[in-house]
C-alpha cells in the first residue's frame, strides 16, 4: 500500500507576472514550479503553504484564494493530493532560500507556457493552476478548517 503524498502550491501573480520557482531535480536541466513543498505533520494546508513560500522565495504573501484540491498521479503511482491557493506578494525578505531552489523568476503566462513545451515545468499541474487561478472557480480559504 503506498502513501498518499499531501502537498500545498501558491499561484503568486503580480501584474502579468507570476512568481516561479527554478529547481533542480537531479536531471540534465532545471524545472519550474509555482512554491509549494509537503504539508508536515501537525500542519494544515494554510500554514504550510506560507512556510512554503516564505522557505522557497522569501516572499511573505497574502493569501486570497482556494483553487482546490488537485489529485495527481505520477508515472511511476505515487498519488498526491495537493492544495492549491492564491495569494497577493506583500513583501521579500531578507532571506536565504531553501537548498533545492536554484533562483526565483517573475514570469509571463507566454514564458510559462514555452516552459511547459520544453517539458520544463515540473509536473502539468503548474500550468493549470495558473490557468484555474485566471478564469477557474477561487474558493474561500474558510472551506479549510485547520
Amino acid at each position: 500500500m503506498s502513501l498518499i503524498r499531501s502537498t500545498a502550491a501558491c499561484v503568486i501573480q503580480l501584474g502579468e507576472r507570476f512568481l516561479l520557482v527554478e529547481e533542480q531535480r537531479g536531471g540534465p536541466q532545471t524545472v519550474f514550479n509555482q512554491p509549494a513543498g509537503h504539508i508536515e505533520p501537525g500542519e494544515g494546508p494554510i500554514t504550510a503553504i506560507l512556510r512554503e513560500v516564505l522557505e522557497e522565495t522569501a516572499w511573505q504573501v497574502s493569501l486570497t484564494g482556494y483553487l482546490g484540491l488537485y489529485v495527481f498521479h505520477t508515472d511511476d503511482g505515487q498519488t498526491f493530493h495537493s492544495h492549491g491557493f492564491v495569494a497577493e506578494p506583500l513583501h521579500q525578505l531578507d532571506l536565504a532560500l531553501d537548498p533545492d531552489i536554484y533562483a526565483t523568476h517573475w514570469l509571463t503566462l507566454e514564458q510559462i507556457r514555452t516552459l511547459d513545451q520544453q517539458a520544463r515545468l515540473r509536473s502539468p499541474l503548474v500550468l493549470k493552476r495558473i490557468e484555474d487561478a485566471l478564469g477557474g472557480p477561487c474558493y474561500p480559504l474558510a472551506v479549510i478548517r485547520e
